[in-house]
């Protein structure tokens, strides 16, 4: 019913900024909630951002706060992830997720629907 694809990822130095986008298909997309996970070599998924419907609040983990920025347009289907100030610890798997009905928004389970996800690495 929904489907995910991100792009932007990239080598980088520390330092050096990248906006990741994730382009959404299916007619219910403005009624996701819309989410951004990471996963390191050897680490589990972790919650970096989300954001509600129609992009009113947003969300962040404690590490990327001040650094990264998610936003949405609906009238595109798209989700981005605005990276600035990147660091080796970035280096991750980055997956776009959508939610379709309320639950925690920190937890990966409570998303239905994933990107393939775009490989953001980070050079010291």
């Amino acid at each position: 019913q929904v489907q995910l694809v991100e792009s932007g990822g990239d080598l980088v130095q520390a330092g050096a900024s990248l906006r990741l986008s994730c382009a959404a298909s299916g007619r219910t997309f403005s009624s996701n909630f819309m989410g951004w996970f990471r996963q390191a070599p050897g680490k589990e998924r972790e919650f970096v951002a989300g954001i509600t419907t129609r992009g009113g609040n947003s969300y962040y983990a404690d590490t990327v706060k001040g650094r990264f920025t998610i936003s949405r347009d609906n009238a595109k289907n798209t989700v981005y992830l605005q990276m600035n100030s990147l660091k080796p610890e970035d280096t991750a798997v980055y997956y776009c997720s959508a939610r379709v009905r309320n639950a925690n928004l920190y937890r990966s389970g409570s998303y239905d629907y994933w990107g393939q996800g775009t490989q953001v690495t980070v050079s010291s």
